[in-house]
């Protein structure tokens, strides 16, 4: 039963995280636009903290900071977003961002969408 519940969970992250197909390559995009701090809370008021540096093309590093939980990695950009973990950041115009975390409640083990809105730093 376990398994069965595990592998529903990993599916529902999989597609509460997607959005519609996209078609066509990867394009470099405008440094300025995603470098630096972004910092926002969630509903439950649990803030984040997300450094975007080395953007090159369309590569970028991400150090995701959120009480505890500290994530280092490697991304690609497409269609103004990126994924990372359970989460996906979506630049929704110059210095906000959408970030869309699929959580998990450990008492329960369902999993819901936490959406949060994220300013960048000057």
């Amino acid at each position: 039963m376990a398994d069965i519940l595990s592998i529903l969970s990993k599916s529902y992250r999989s597609s509460a995280l997607s959005s519609a197909p996209t078609s066509g390559k990867y394009v470099a995009v405008d440094p300025d636009a995603y470098q630096g701090t972004w910092s926002g809370k969630y509903a439950n008021g649990k803030s984040f903290s997300l450094s975007i540096t080395n953007v090159s093309g369309f590569r970028a590093q991400i150090r995701y900071q959120s009480e505890g939980t500290t994530q280092y990695q490697q991304v690609l950009i497409k269609d103004n977003s990126f994924r990372f973990g359970d989460t996906k950041f979506t630049l929704s115009k110059q210095g906000q961002a959408v970030i869309k975390n699929v959580v998990t409640d450990p008492a329960t083990g369902t999993t819901y969408l936490d959406t949060a809105y994220a300013t960048q730093d000057s």
